[in-house]
């Protein structure tokens, strides 16, 4: 499992190629994961269109790195609070026994708030890969 944003999807350049490393070397599928309201937000009007948009980002990433690749779309009241639950709840429906995740470069606020990466490895029971862009 993947967790993305489409939003800044430019961002996620390291997490996805090392997601894609390890199908390839695995032989198993990327299920990439995003969460979105049911409002309209800037990667798409509504969550058909989000779905549509996740799922070909998924496509072109599999025909990018020559792996199996599916997603899964999540519709939340509030992404920004329900992010680590959202995600929480996709790792068990898919059934995903690795998640790899992209982080940023811990800043103050860290130390304050726990990031979407610490949290997904509490509480994940599956191993949690969180790659740093550099």
């Amino acid at each position: 499992m993947v967790p993305v944003d489409l939003v800044h999807a430019a961002r996620l350049g390291r997490a996805l190629k090392v997601a894609a490393e390890l199908a390839g070397l695995y032989n198993a599928e990327i299920c990439f994961v995003a969460v979105t309201a049911s409002t309209p937000g800037p990667a798409g009007h509504n969550p058909q269109e989000f779905a549509a948009k996740l799922e070909a980002f998924a496509q072109s990433e599999a025909e990018t790195h020559g792996v199996a690749a599916s997603s899964h779309s999540i519709i939340s009241h509030d992404p920004a609070i329900d992010m680590d639950r959202a995600l929480l709840k996709a790792r068990e429906e898919i059934g995903a026994d690795l998640v790899v995740m992209a982080s940023h470069v811990p800043g103050i606020a860290d130390y304050l708030f726990p990031s979407h990466g610490g949290r997904m490895a509490q509480h994940a029971g599956v191993s949690v890969m969180i790659v740093r862009e550099e």
